[in-house]
């Protein structure tokens, strides 16, 4: 038994595997509260934007807001927002890294793709 994953609009193929599914229980910093996180994406069912957002947040009178970049995750049929792209998924290197560090921000992460499971059409054949 297969899992199909399509678009809940447009009913489109979005070609996404269980294979490359990570666990639901697996740490990230964004969470995984009603989405499902994939480590790999077919491109040509997907269209990508970058997002720059300042959030006006006033915590003294030199603050001025947090500003978040991210990148959306679109159907290229119909172009509805399935989620986002985020960057905290398994570090890119094994071991200790170039320069010795240990396990920090500051080692390149691999992106995790992460679907809204609203707007997922999940099916079984």
């Amino acid at each position: 038994m297969a899992t199909v994953y399509r678009c809940a609009e447009c009913r489109a193929d979005l070609n996404l595997s269980t294979a490359h599914l990570f666990p639901p229980d697996a740490y990230f910093e964004a969470g995984n509260k009603g989405t499902l996180s994939f480590s790999w994406v077919d491109d040509s069912k997907l269209r990508f934007s970058k997002e720059d957002k300042i959030r006006p947040f006033f915590e003294t009178v030199n603050y001025w807001g947090i500003q978040r970049k991210r990148t959306r995750i679109q159907c290229d049929s119909c172009g509805r927002l399935l989620g986002y792209v985020y960057d905290d998924g398994p570090p890119l290197m094994r071991g200790n890294g170039q320069l010795g560090f240990g396990p920090s921000q500051a080692i390149p992460r691999c992106p995790r793709y992460r679907f809204k499971t609203k707007a997922l059409a999940v099916a079984t054949s």
